[in-house]
């Protein structure tokens, strides 16, 4: 079996957790690594290396096409949120040669890389999310808020605002920007891993106890019925592909669920949620055999705490 993770970078973890479900089911697995840089560390732990250029390239796409073609690849895995449409949009190409993309619909991509477009979502879903404004002059949902680029990812360019004169100002940093009132509470993320059918396998809540960057430093599985009741109906209307990760808040003065975003991709935090035992790359490789595996409820262990660290490797 052989499986190519698209813009590798730093995705040690997650491709060491591959490796070791394959051991467990006996599954002689491949893993192949892309990247632009060769000196992108998750690529030296993969069986094969490839460099591809940029996502921006007109060449990106056939060149990846081409990789999947010549080394037999049975599945495709993205990583990052700025490749994910252009994946999308290509996956019969992929399936055509051999290659099955784990990846969710174009128009469901689409609604995860424009915030106006997520919030409007969440709404039709039946659930809760911060109301959204597009322009600061017109913003009336009160102080502190938050102000960040509809189309953002990792925090980037995000910004808590205290008072309309920072809102004014920080509006003229933040292109394309929406504005949402902060809501005060626990932020949790929820790890989905769901089949080609849209069906889901496992729904894993877990707090976010500290964050860095936008990913995630230290984290606990939290089996919260609720909240994987809400995650249910978005996966009813979205009809997720492989992983995806739902942000929310959940207000310490109302305990409402606040839903604020979906990565339709493997969120930094997922290996969490795998290790604590919602099992998602045997998932894959089950799928990948012509298996079809149900939904296993709180898979991962209740409680389960996590704390990330940085580890270098020596490349030259």
């Amino acid at each position: 079996m052989k499986i190519l993770f698209t813009s590798v970078g730093r995705r040690v973890e997650l491709i060491q957790l591959f490796k070791e479900a394959a051991g467990r089911l006996n599954v002689e697995l491949e893993i192949f690594g892309a990247d632009i840089t060769e000196l992108a560390p998750a690529l030296f732990f993969c069986d094969k290396k490839v460099i591809v250029p940029l996502i921006s390239d007109k060449a990106y796409i056939p060149t990846l096409i081409d990789i999947c073609r010549r080394n037999s690849i049975d599945a495709l895995i993205p990583t990052i949120d700025t490749d994910l449409l252009l994946l999308s949009e290509n996956a019969a190409r992929f399936d055509a040669a051999g290659t099955k993309v784990f990846i969710s619909a174009p128009e469901k991509i689409a609604v995860c890389r424009d915030k106006n477009y997520t919030s409007d979502f969440f709404v039709s879903c039946g659930l809760k999310a911060p109301k959204t404004y597009n322009d600061c002059y017109m913003y009336d949902g009160g102080f502190p808020c938050f102000i960040k680029p509809k189309d953002g990812s990792s925090s980037v360019d995000a910004y808590k605002i205290s008072n309309p004169e920072e809102l004014l100002e920080f509006a003229k940093r933040v292109d394309g920007y929406i504005i949402q009132p902060f809501v005060d509470g626990e932020e949790y993320t929820v790890d989905i891993f769901c089949g080609f059918d849209g069906s889901p396998v496992f729904i894993t809540p877990r707090k976010r106890i500290a964050v860095r960057a936008g990913e995630v430093l230290k984290t606990e599985i939290a089996c919260d019925e609720k909240i994987i009741e809400e995650c249910q109906k978005i996966i009813d209307r979205f009809k997720p592909v492989g992983a995806i990760t739902v942000q929310l808040i959940k207000d310490k003065k109302t305990d409402d669920n606040y839903y604020i975003e979906i990565n339709p991709r493997y969120g930094g935090g997922a290996p969490h949620s795998i290790m604590a035992g919602a099992d998602s790359p045997a998932a894959v490789i089950r799928i990948l055999r012509g298996e079809k595996p149900g939904y296993v409820k709180n898979a991962a262990e209740n409680g389960a705490f996590f704390s990330r660290f940085d580890q270098s490797i020596r490349l030259k």
